[in-house]
């Protein structure tokens, strides 16, 4: 009976080590390609992500929850994003705030990032234009609170609620605009401006 414990026990001591040590080589994986990405090493990148039934490509960072599209994004860099999304890069995938890299692209001001996650190379994934952040805040309501009028049409041609609430206020990106005094030409862009699926909103005609 005594023997057939120790087995056991000795049984599951190794399945524990061996699951540990698999685990410490894929995280060990993941950090160095974020590494290699925010180093700008193509070739540690290539040859990480030609490794027979790897997953880095979307590996998270353990402190920030960034992913290798953050990192590109927020350095600007529209070409690394599309080859990271040719790769098989979640365009949806979020950070500890919740942030996914669209929105980091329109906090950031990269239109050409913006540009990539929206119309990304064929085969690929498109990022969703009206996932939010852990506010609430939608990449829409972020370009209104910032008064960016070119990421504000940007988005709404490519399909963006402007009627979507956040969580905080619970107020539209159209009820920001409509606040904002000093911005007349983002609500103007929000009622005119024709969005997949919808008719734009205009005025009485006079």
């Amino acid at each position: 009976m005594a023997v057939g414990f120790v087995r056991i026990a000795l049984a599951s001591a190794l399945l524990a080590s061996a699951t540990g040590v698999h685990a410490q080589l894929n995280y060990s994986d993941g950090y160095k390609f974020l590494e290699a990405v925010r180093d700008a090493k193509g070739q540690d990148v290539t040859d990480l992500l030609a490794k027979p039934g790897t997953t880095v490509i979307n590996s998270h960072d353990r402190k920030n929850g960034e992913g290798a599209l953050h990192i590109v994004v927020r350095r600007n860099d529209p070409t690394y994003v599309r080859f990271l999304l040719e790769h098989g890069a979640n365009p949806d995938i979020r950070d500890n705030q919740g942030t996914t890299p669209l929105m980091l692209a329109v906090t950031q001001n990269a239109p050409a990032c913006v540009a990539a996650l929206l119309n990304p190379p064929a085969g690929s994934r498109r990022a969703d234009v009206n996932l939010a952040n852990g506010s609430g805040e939608t990449p829409l309501i972020r370009a209104v609170q910032l008064r960016n009028l070119d990421l504000v049409r940007t988005l709404l041609k490519a399909g963006a609620d402007p009627d979507q609430a956040d969580h905080l206020a619970g107020l539209s990106a159209r009820d920001y605009a409509r606040n904002d005094s000093r911005s007349p030409a983002l609500l103007q862009a929000i009622e005119t401006t024709e969005q997949p699926g919808r008719k734009a909103v205009s005025g009485p005609t006079l």
